[in-house]
This record gives C-alpha cells, structure tokens and sequence, in this order.
C-alpha cells in the first residue's frame, strides 16, 4: 500500500517519521564535519559505540564494505583515536576494533546539547509514554535492520 493510499494518521506518522530520519542524518553529517571526518567514517563509529568491540570482518558485514575497505577506515579511525586495535583476550589470533570516540572531549562538547536537549524531551513524557517510546525506537531500529537487509537483496 502506498503511503497516499494510507489513512490520514498513518500518513502523517510516515512523513514525521521520514523528516526525524532527514534531520538525524543531517546533524550527523554535521557533527561528521565539525570532527573533520567523512559521514560513512561516523557511522561506523556509531555501530562500534553500539556493538562494542568486534573483530574487522563482523564490521565488514555491518557496514557492507570489503575487508580491504574496512582495513582503510579503520587505520583512518585509528590515527585519528576513535578506535583501537586490542589482541582479543579469548583468541589472540583475533583483533577486536575497540571504540574510544566516547572519551575525547571534543565529541562530548558536541553531543552535550543534544543530549540535554533530548533528556528534557522525554522526561516531559510521563514513565509509560516514555517506556513506549523507547520501545517503539527499539523496534523501528530491527525495522530499519531488516530493510536495510532486503534493499540489498532486491534486484532492480
């Protein structure tokens, strides 16, 4: 069903949601920029600050690039101290890619407003409202997953 064959509400919940999902890559561009990194460098960034350490091929798989690929963003990542390279402590055949973004200073001086400014939005919402809305971006998140999974698989 297309989304002018949908009812008013979720028409209007589909577009609100597109215009979040705009504005989020806009101010990650932007925070990309002012940490004089490229947009595709941030994410992945964001999907260790998610995942926590992982090895460079489980990175190749979530970012979709090459291991050649990922070996180059991750020597960027590293000279510029967003990321580490440690020895796993399980398999010493294994280097796990470990985030440190979060403990430079300049990252948090940039986030500080943003989170501020986002804490104060949900503590406006009473406890339940608030739990459903955690729960409801946790989901959309296994949504964006999933199609981000069949945009790959489809064939044009």
């Amino acid at each position: 069903m297309s989304i002018n064959q949908q009812p008013d509400e979720y028409q209007e919940f589909t577009k609100t949601l597109r215009k979040f999902g705009v504005k989020n890559i806009l101010n990650q561009q932007q925070i990309a920029s002012a940490l004089h990194i490229s947009n595709y460098d941030f994410i992945t960034i964001q999907i260790l600050e998610e995942t926590g350490a992982i090895t460079a091929g489980e990175l190749a798989k979530r970012t979709g690039l090459s291991t050649g690929s990922v070996t180059a963003l991750i020597d960027r990542l590293e000279k510029a101290n967003f990321v580490k390279r440690e020895l796993d402590t399980k398999d010493r055949r294994k280097v796990n890619i470990v985030p440190i973004y979060g403990e430079r200073k300049d990252v948090q001086t940039l986030y500080e407003p943003l989170n501020e400014s986002m804490l104060a939005l949900i503590q406006s919402y009473d406890e339940t409202t608030r739990a459903q809305i955690i729960d409801f971006l946790s989901k959309a998140s296994d949504v964006l997953e999933e199609s981000k999974q069949q945009v790959k698989d489809l064939k044009l």
